[in-house]
């Protein structure tokens, strides 16, 4: 893959079904969790679509030359809290700084959106995302045994409050 730079850009018509596909077919060859995970990410981008607010919500789409190579969300919790969701890289992208641009994408648009703090879900086996979220900042506030994918899994919830955080 070239290192031609890429740019980040709000989703288009079409760019849910490239995430729910691509999301699911890496995670079904990278750990084989199947049509349960792909599920969870359709139900995911289906309810984006459905109760999308441009100004407490957003995703960032980051390609290169017109094909996308990795995304993240930024969805309204409630109570002054953003939940970050759905990061993805496409294998070829690894190692451009691409999670991080995106993470450090939702930090910013949810200060400006008047957010006090940012939760995530992720499964404590990803220790390449995991790493990104420790180093924007986020902590760990509860694990659990999870058994979605058809395997004892142990899932985390991370959080970020930008109240306390500098800026990254």
């Amino acid at each position: 893959m070239s290192t031609k730079a890429y740019t980040i850009r709000t989703h288009q018509l079409g760019d849910m079904g490239w995430i729910t596909y691509r999301h699911a077919m890496t995670v079904a060859l990278d750990y084989g969790w199947g049509q349960p995970f792909e599920s969870m990410i359709g139900e995911i981008t289906a309810n984006f679509l459905k109760t999308y607010d441009p100004a407490k919500e957003r995703c960032f789409i980051a390609e290169r030359d017109g094909k996308m190579l990795g995304c993240v969300f930024v969805v309204n919790a409630g109570q002054q809290t953003a939940k970050l969701r759905v990061l993805f890289v496409e294998p070829e992208a690894r190692g451009l700084g691409l999670a991080k641009r995106l993470v450090d994408e939702v930090v910013q648009f949810s200060r400006e959106a008047g957010y006090e703090t940012i939760l995530l879900w992720t499964m404590q086996m990803l220790g390449s995302a995991r790493h990104v979220y420790q180093k924007a900042g986020f902590k760990i506030i509860g694990e659990e045994i999870n058994t979605e994918f058809g395997e004892n899994l142990i899932s985390e919830t991370w959080e970020l409050c930008l109240r306390d955080a500098e800026s990254i």
